[in-house]
């Protein structure tokens, strides 16, 4: 993920506001997520505080319109790599700064939109992390036999595995999904995703015997009068929080022999190259991931390309 996101910045307090309404702004737009608006208001922070300490920077709104010029913001940013900040952070970090000072111009705060002519740095692309068929396998066994008792828990991690795997969703999509966005009888998920896109997902037989062991007695054992129509639920009843997902993902690996450690999205990405290798168009792999543009889904076959030379390498007596 590169650099964490600028955090712990103290601005003048008369820029809060500034800072709070630009929040609401992104809240009120494109749809975009919660964390995606926390990022942007924390660089929005980090930018405004390194404004107000250079000599002449601003104590309020109305300081902003002298101070936020383009060779500010390409100094913010050169500290921001001096700093060693990974390409993908000083990138989200010149979209924040856009979208700030397009909010910033409309609404009358400063003159122009000087960010406009911001240029990111070409973010480097990495292979995901993905894991081999077999032990995909063995990560599912190991939720298998863990739900064989019929504790709820276990019931529950099982199906979240499956779901993450199967289905190659994100687990942001997996903790969203309500009772009613289950079409059982064709074994479908209705999916909300990026951007408030809804998509359908189709899902297979054992996702559906571990979706029927977990409503049939799983979720009844957890359920409170908080659970409302969410489909999966901690511990305490309430809707499962993406945090405890990834946390049931991080366990459940790591204690699968012959297995790395991974996160949810590293089943996503499996899901995807295992798919791309058993012949799957790339179009329908970029329907199901819920990709906007057949771009982002291109890295997978990537990943295929690496295996394959793997492979001739390691087996082929001209390679």
């Amino acid at each position: 993920m590169g650099s964490q996101v600028a955090v712990g910045r103290e601005v003048p307090p008369a820029l809060e506001p500034v800072l709070d309404d630009f929040a609401d702004h992104l809240r009120a737009g494109r749809s975009r997520s919660e964390a995606t608006v926390r990022a942007y208001r924390s660089d929005a922070r980090d930018l405004l505080s390194r404004l107000s300490t250079q000599p002449g920077g601003p104590a309020c709104a109305a300081d902003l319109a002298g101070a936020f010029t383009l060779p500010a913001l390409r100094g913010w940013l050169a500290g921001q790599v001096s700093a060693g900040a990974a390409r993908s952070s000083v990138a989200r970090r010149v979209a924040a700064a856009r979208s700030f000072s397009a909010w910033a111009s409309r609404t009358g705060l400063v003159p122009t939109d000087v960010a406009a002519r911001l240029e990111a740095p070409k973010a480097q692309r990495h292979l995901p992390e993905v894991l081999q068929t077999v032990q995909a396998a063995e990560v599912l066994r190991t939720t298998e036999l863990g739900a064989a008792e019929g504790d709820p828990i276990a019931v529950r991690d099982q199906l979240v595995v499956e779901l993450l795997y199967s289905c190659g969703i994100r687990v942001a999509e997996l903790c969203g999904l309500d009772v009613d966005d289950l079409d059982r009888e064709r074994r479908l998920l209705r999916v909300l995703g990026k951007g408030g896109r809804e998509r359908s997902v189709p899902y297979g037989r054992p996702a559906e015997a571990a979706l029927r062991a977990w409503l049939d007695s799983g979720r009844r054992a957890l359920a409170t009068d908080r659970s409302g129509t969410a489909l999966l639920l901690g511990a305490r009843g309430g809707r499962l929080d993406p945090r405890a997902a990834r946390r049931i993902v991080n366990e459940v690996t790591a204690v699968t022999p012959g297995s790395p450690r991974v996160s949810p999205h590293a089943l996503r990405h499996s899901s995807a190259t295992h798919l791309l290798e058993g012949g799957a168009d790339l179009r329908h792999v970029q329907e199901l991931l819920g990709h906007s543009t057949p771009a982002t889904t291109q890295i997978y076959t990537h990943v295929s390309a690496d295996r394959l030379r793997a492979a001739y390498r390691g087996a082929h007596p001209r390679a």
